[in-house]
């Protein structure tokens, strides 16, 4: 199986311009897939050795989001294999497993207020300052805001290009906040944190790339500071902007254009939290809405 993997692999990076954090994702599942037939020594794959691989999963206590996105993993590996060669699709009728949808966490405007009122005194200070604010004015996912170089941002005209899931390009709009934390830190202390010659915007204390981890480091070493107690990362950022966007009178379309989501479906979850947050603020103040 793993010269068929290596060429799926090279089809979704290379044909389907997939980003690599997804490919490489995809080849973890697809690893799994295969030493799980290896070890029971199945060469001739049929639906039921697929059902056992799903109930394997269940048994190592792996969680319902993990183990379907294996399998919609497994299902595009043989639909590609089915659509390019008509080998037998043995995935046709595996389902995914039925999960307990839960609204996304968001943070009210007041907590990214207090979330976003850091205090500057040093260079890094600035570069916090200026992620948080343009994580909250666009909505970028963690991937696409650390990717950033200098050239995608234009200050000028309040802009920042992305390449979001599948090297799609979009230009999204940033508000002044945004844009004069980014002006102040790109032009006063950016330079304080270059090791050596780089595009990269988001530098870490050594000069290269902020990783993944050491952006959810900071964010939740401000949160502390600033008392805010819910469990934050990087994606509730990205939730606060949808809701508060929907809250403010923005439109799905519009929210949808901006997220960089292929399908509405995605985005309309955001209705649901708006629903919760409308029925919250109808108890609490409405006065005819409990009896006494």
């Amino acid at each position: 199986m793993q010269e068929e993997i290596k060429e799926y692999l090279d089809y979704v990076l290379i044909e389907k311009k997939l980003s690599k954090n997804t490919v490489l994702s995809y080849e973890s599942d697809l690893k799994h897939y295969k030493n799980f037939m290896k070890n029971k020594k199945i060469k001739d794959i049929k639906k039921e050795d697929i059902s056992n691989f799903i109930k394997y999963l269940r048994s190592i206590n792996l969680n319902e989001k993990s183990i379907n996105h294996i399998i919609g993993t497994i299902k595009n590996f043989h639909s590609y294999f089915f659509l390019h060669y008509k080998v037998h699709n043995v995935t046709e009728n595996i389902a995914r497993l039925k999960t307990n949808k839960t609204l996304p966490k968001v943070l009210t405007i007041e907590e990214v207020d207090i979330l976003l009122d850091i205090d500057l005194i040093t260079p890094y200070d600035y570069r916090n300052k200026a992620m948080l604010e343009l994580m909250y004015s666009s909505g970028l996912r963690i991937s696409e805001l650390l990717n950033l170089t200098l050239m995608d941002i234009d200050i000028n005209n309040n802009l920042v290009k992305v390449f979001g899931k599948g090297s799609k390009e979009r230009i999204i709009p940033i508000g002044d906040y945004a844009t004069e934390a980014l002006s102040k830190y790109i032009d006063e202390y950016r330079s304080y944190l270059i090791k050596f010659p780089t595009n990269i915007l988001f530098l870490n204390n050594h000069g290269k790339n902020m990783s993944r981890s050491g952006f959810f480091k900071i964010l939740n070493s401000i949160a502390e500071k600033k008392g805010i107690k819910k469990e934050i990362s990087p994606h509730m950022l990205r939730h606060s902007f949808a809701t508060h966007m929907l809250e403010g009178g923005a439109d799905l379309r519009s929210i949808q254009e901006l997220l960089g989501h292929e399908n509405m479906s995605t985005t309309s979850i955001y209705t649901h939290v708006r629903t919760d947050l409308l029925r919250e603020n109808y108890d609490k103040f409405h006065p005819r809405s409990k009896k006494d």
